[in-house]
């Protein structure tokens, strides 16, 4: 008697629509740079514990509970994600939007089918798909609205380009509060949040730290999905990479070579002047002086931050011959001096899309403050732009480093 093949897929689940193509739609955070057929499939497990969804492309694991879902019988299946979700959405067209949610969904092995059709998937060997390595222990918990809102602010910062990989990341360190810095080398942004130790993980020692440097551009992706959650999320540092787990979701993001360098020695602890900025007046400033520049057809132009001999500070476009230099007035920025000396006869000038990212990155209700430190004495290093949350250079949740630009 001849052997017979071992089947491909054998999970028979049912589960309603809509929360099934919920956890698919997180699913495919494990698929954006798979290779080869069986990475991007989803692993479809249905045991005792009930329905999980796991991808997996080398970057990025995830792995999905659905809670709504009934197994009827317990096995694995590995099917084309992009196919299956796909033809569950094809199963619904003609519905209404709560007729399909609550529409319940049969899978049979490699059979899709609902009350009105049936329809065979391409079900691949489940023993192609490469299983992620198991995450490590959760260390602490974060609020997922604080978290995403962080990201945010930090992410504009990261470089793109491949060839220095380190600086495309995010380092995230957990001490006793976590960390989020990036830097393209012309910017550096820090931010800070609260972070609660979990029970169970050993408590880090004053001077400890974990830390990982993960990809910005998956943290990007993933903080689409942290926006809409509410509640606490779990963080854990291990071999597998760095994990986030959400109520119904684990997310396993594989960390970078490398770490990023040590920014409390690049960020000041002491300024000369220190000012708060209304940020509505500053960024309509700033849009005016980007239009101006792309009008010129001066592209990579920089803005120019001056303080004229009276102590008012503008902002204006740098475009045009010497001559014309001289005769470009710029907006008048409202500001009030907290520190130090209001700087006179003085200019710097910065990268405008950098700027636009620094700006966007302060809430309605920051104290938006911007930290000047006077060049030094018969040194040709031009001192960088601080802006932060708090009107102390060393406090707030976020600051932000501009380099400032030489022109020519």
């Amino acid at each position: 008697m001849s052997e017979q093949p071992t089947p491909t897929a054998t999970a028979h689940i049912t589960a309603p629509y809509g929360p099934l193509a919920d956890a698919l739609k997180i699913a495919a955070f494990g698929t954006v740079c798979a290779t080869g057929p069986a990475q991007h499939g989803v692993l479809i497990e249905a045991d005792d514990t009930g329905l999980t969804l796991r991808t997996h492309d080398y970057e990025t694991a995830v792995s999905i509970t659905v809670p709504t879902a009934t197994v009827t019988r317990a096995g694995a299946s590995l099917l084309p994600l992009a196919q299956l979700t796909k033809a569950l959405k094809a199963m619904m067209a003609g519905e209404t939007k709560a007729t399909a949610t609550r529409t319940t969904v049969t899978l049979d092995g490699d059979l899709l089918s609902t009350d009105h059709l049936t329809v065979p998937l391409a079900a691949l060997p489940v023993g192609e798909f490469a299983p992620a390595t198991k995450p490590a222990p959760p260390a602490a918990h974060l609020d997922a609205q604080e978290l995403h809102h962080q990201l945010q602010r930090v992410i504009p910062a990261a470089g793109r380009d491949d060839t220095f990989p380190a600086l495309t990341g995010v380092q995230v360190t957990l001490t006793d509060r976590l960390t989020l810095s990036t830097t393209d080398r012309y910017r550096f942004a820090v931010a800070h949040l609260p972070a609660t130790p979990h029970p169970d993980h050993p408590v880090i020692s004053p001077g400890d730290f974990l830390t990982a440097l993960v990809p910005a551009r998956t943290l990007a992706r993933l903080s689409k999905h942290l926006k809409a959650q509410t509640g606490t999320i779990s963080i854990a540092f291990g071999n597998s990479g760095l994990t986030l787990t959400t109520t119904e979701a684990a997310f396993t993001i594989r960390e970078l070579e490398g770490n990023l360098p040590r920014y409390d020695a690049l960020f000041p602890t002491t300024v000369d002047t220190s000012l708060t900025l209304e940020r509505a007046t500053a960024q309509r400033a700033l849009k005016k002086c980007a239009a101006l520049i792309a009008a010129s057809g001066e592209r990579g132009s920089p803005v120019t931050l001056r303080w004229d001999e009276t102590g008012t500070l503008t902002l204006a476009p740098r475009i045009g011959e010497p001559d014309d230099l001289a005769r470009i007035k710029g907006m008048p920025l409202t500001f009030a001096t907290l520190t130090g000396p209001t700087p006179t006869d003085c200019e710097l000038h910065t990268n405008p899309a950098f700027l636009a990212d620094a700006l966007a990155a302060f809430d309605a209700t920051d104290t938006l403050t911007l930290h000047l430190r006077d060049p030094k004495p018969n040194s040709s290093l031009l001192p960088p732009l601080l802006l932060t949350t708090n009107p102390s250079p060393t406090g707030g949740d976020y600051r932000h480093l501009l380099m400032p630009v030489r022109p020519s």
